[in-house]
């Protein structure tokens, strides 16, 4: 039972992550979103050799363009995003800023096109982007309800739905470091695939264990089959872990923010999956042999 008890206090330690990225949301500190969702202009130049990022971001403070980022792509190139800023003036900023710039660092040169988002793009986005969750999570309660229960693909789907709204709580708490752009949303769907696996895994030992203690409480058997799973979710988690941190430790402004989500992502997929899920399970399932014995 201590094992139960701890999977409630998981539950609270989640639940209070969220409710502190609510309140900042409510109080106007909430997701940091990109120019892929609060519109926007992405430049990109190679500057020919060795610059200084302050040298760019002194051009663009000449400009009053307001909120921008300086972006660094590879060794010599980097990416300029504007935001704020309505299609009318983007040809304005894109001439000044490059005049400034050309004869700042005369082997300059453009090496992408200017492109434009407008925040109704980006809203349309940001709910595909969600709408594919949930058709995900619908389809995966479908398959886990077949191959499995019915109780399993509840938990699992109940996991999943964590998992995202972990992800978001923490692009709130980090939105000081990281922006939500398009990659945001590639990381997002890489984390449910992720989630989704580690939970089968444990689904799978759960039933076998279940069938040999058919009397046992839901809960002990659930305790042992994350024992019996815990040497596979070790290695896996560290090794794909290893991965992830040195691309974000060593990967370019772009990588990182893929990275980052990837990281929070799997860390809180490895959690819901042994700490909360099962326990979902053993809670339904307990429930329903209640009914049966009521009848």
């Amino acid at each position: 039972m201590a094992v139960k008890n701890r999977s409630k206090i998981c539950l609270c330690i989640s639940a209070a992550i969220m409710v502190i990225a609510l309140v900042m949301s409510l109080t106007g500190n909430g997701i940091n979103y990109g120019i892929d969702f609060a519109g926007g202009m992405s430049m990109q130049y190679d500057m020919g050799g060795e610059y200084n990022r302050a040298d760019v971001e002194a051009i663009l403070d000449t400009l009053n363009v307001g909120h921008y980022s300086v972006g660094q792509q590879g060794q010599t190139e980097i990416n300029i995003r504007i935001r704020d800023i309505n299609e009318d003036g983007v040809q304005a900023v894109q001439e000044g800023l490059e005049k400034a710039l050309f004869e700042k660092y005369p082997a300059a040169k453009r090496s992408g096109d200017v492109s434009y988002v407008g925040p109704v793009a980006g809203a349309t986005l940001l709910r595909n982007a969600f709408m594919s969750v949930a058709i995900a999570s619908v389809l995966m309660l479908i398959y886990i309800a077949f191959r499995f229960d019915l109780n399993s693909g509840l938990a699992a789907v109940f996991g999943l739905i964590h998992d995202v709204l972990m992800m978001l709580s923490f692009m709130v708490l980090l939105r000081s470091f990281i922006q939500m752009n398009s990659s945001f949303i590639a990381a997002m769907l890489t984390i449910v695939g992720y989630s989704i696996n580690n939970t089968i895994v444990i689904f799978d030992r759960i039933r076998e264990n279940a069938r040999k203690l058919p009397t046992a409480p839901r809960v002990d058997v659930v305790n042992v089959s994350i024992r019996e799973c815990l040497g596979r979710t070790i290695n896996t988690t560290l090794t794909t872990l290893m991965t992830i941190v040195a691309l974000y430790v060593l990967g370019v402004d772009s990588i990182r923010e893929f990275a980052l989500p990837i990281i929070i992502g799997i860390v809180s997929g490895v959690y819901s999956a042994n700490m909360i899920n099962g326990y979902v399970w053993a809670v339904l399932e307990e429930k329903k042999r209640a009914r049966k014995a009521a009848k």
